[in-house]
């Protein structure tokens, strides 16, 4: 039988995201390109791909059960379309004749043939015969702890629903971690950037809760034609991501002739909104990755805006080193778990581990001070984490400070970030008194990005 393209999209672009370690939000639009999907099929392989990938976790559980063996035990590839066929079954309104016999053809096709077929079957009827609130009751009691039993049933790995917990804890809000798990497993809606002194957003645009740059388009439709339209100077971007470059270009007035840094720039899409920035002000901006292929997207970025922006591809650390008090502002966008964007690279949940996190915090720690050391008296680096970790957070600021003592001087990002700020934003204090900002996807709709400013005395 033939297998319907959107579903073999979605299929292929989950064999690559859990077989090649790909990611999907770059790998699902070339595979739609490719499969010349109309509008309609490219929404169901959209929804059918991230779908799948946000409820791993529950899916695995209920997968689990149904074939009475652990997933580690089931072919990688028949594993694939049983977590495509369980999506379409329990959390959409696809047929369960479609739902099973597709992804049966799917197992038969990549996973051996007859056999795999048959296995998948019998698997995916066993799940078809009850609802899906009787699944869920299942996999919660058969849970062994009830941090396993919020992680099963919100799709979230238990070291990350406790990361999550300390760092509501942290601003008194431990009560809102399923508000935010919830969040997490919700397509965001698309957040469009209007590079500023460049582009303006269209008259039947939306204007975005908090970052005077952001807006959402009428219905969230396809942003393509605009970008296109726009010759860059639109593009996607969440409001998170804008409020950290607009944090640091904002933190105070801006001299004539400053010259800015952003030392870990890929994708670049802050470093196109400095750029803009800068351009606007009289400053100069330029702007460091490591990886190459990340750093062409860099020059990409900035392509649109007419300033000289000199792309290196060193290590950051090496960069930074060899530029000692050149800067007036540094970004540093930090590698970091990525445990903060989860609503748009939701296989990040599934990649990183617990013992990721002491090699990226001691990175981030050594980026900021070598940043620091790159910066003139009186100027600022922004520290900005995709992540709310608190070791990644909290803890490196801290030792960061403890490191600098007098040299550096924390500023208010809450202050700074209320400063830009369209509309009153709620930021709580932080419990270990620092005046970092904290951004959460089910607070702010925005991705969970931490913001703090440190300025050389």
């Amino acid at each position: 039988m033939n297998v319907q393209a959107a579903r073999a999209v979605a299929y292929e672009v989950l064999r690559a995201v859990s077989g090649d370690e790909a990611y999907a939000n770059l790998l699902l639009p070339h595979a739609i390109v490719r499969a010349n999907l109309d509008a309609k099929d490219a929404g169901l392989a959209t929804e059918l791909t991230y779908g799948t990938l946000r409820r791993r976790g529950t899916y695995d559980a209920i997968i689990a059960l149904a074939a009475d063996r652990s997933v580690e035990r089931i072919d990688p590839a028949v594993l694939d379309a049983l977590r495509l066929g369980v999506h379409q079954l329990l959390s959409t309104r696809v047929a369960s004749h479609a739902a099973v016999n597709e992804s049966v053809e799917l197992a038969r096709r990549h996973g051996g043939g007859k056999g795999a077929a048959g296995f998948a079957n019998a698997v995916l009827r066993r799940v078809s015969r009850d609802t899906p609130g009787e699944w869920m009751d299942r996999i919660a009691a058969a849970a062994r702890s009830d941090d396993e039993r919020i992680g099963v049933t919100t799709s979230h790995p238990v070291w990350i629903v406790r990361a999550l917990r300390r760092a509501l804890t942290a601003e008194g809000r431990a009560g809102e971690l399923a508000e935010l798990l919830d969040a997490d497993n919700v397509a965001p809606r698309v957040a469009m950037v209007a590079l500023p002194g460049l582009a303006e957003a269209p008259d039947d645009a939306t204007a975005a809760r908090f970052a005077p740059t952001a807006f959402t388009t009428h219905g969230g439709g396809d942003p393509e034609g605009l970008i296109r339209a726009s010759e860059g100077r639109i593009r996607v971007q969440d409001e998170g991501s804008q409020l950290a470059a607009l944090a640091l270009s904002r933190a105070m007035p801006v001299r004539e002739g400053e010259r800015w840094l952003d030392l870990c720039a890929g994708p670049g899409g802050k470093t196109a909104l400095l750029a803009a920035e800068a351009l606007a002000h009289g400053a100069q901006l330029d702007a460091n990755e490591i990886a190459p292929a990340r750093a062409g997207l860099v020059r990409q970025a900035v392509a649109s805006v007419p300033l000289d922006v000199t792309v290196s591809e060193e290590d950051g650390r090496e960069r930074a080193a060899r530029s000692p008090e050149q800067y007036d502002r540094i970004l540093v966008d930090a590698p970091c778990t990525g445990i903060g964007a989860l609503r748009r690279r939701p296989e990040a949940r599934w990649r990183k581990v617990p013992s990721d996190v002491p090699d990226l915090t001691a990175l981030q720690q050594e980026l900021v001070l070598s940043a620091f050391e790159a910066l003139k008296p009186g100027g600022v680096v922004a520290y900005v984490t995709c992540s709310p970790h608190l070791a990644e957070t909290s803890g490196v600021l801290a030792e960061v400070k403890r490191t600098l003592g007098d040299a550096a001087e924390e500023l208010d990002a809450r202050a700074v970030v209320r400063s830009v700020a369209l509309h009153e934003i709620d930021l709580p204090d932080q419990a270990d008194g620092s005046l970092r900002a904290q951004l959460w996807p089910h607070r702010h709709g925005t991705d969970a990005m931490s913001i703090a400013l440190l300025r050389k005395r």
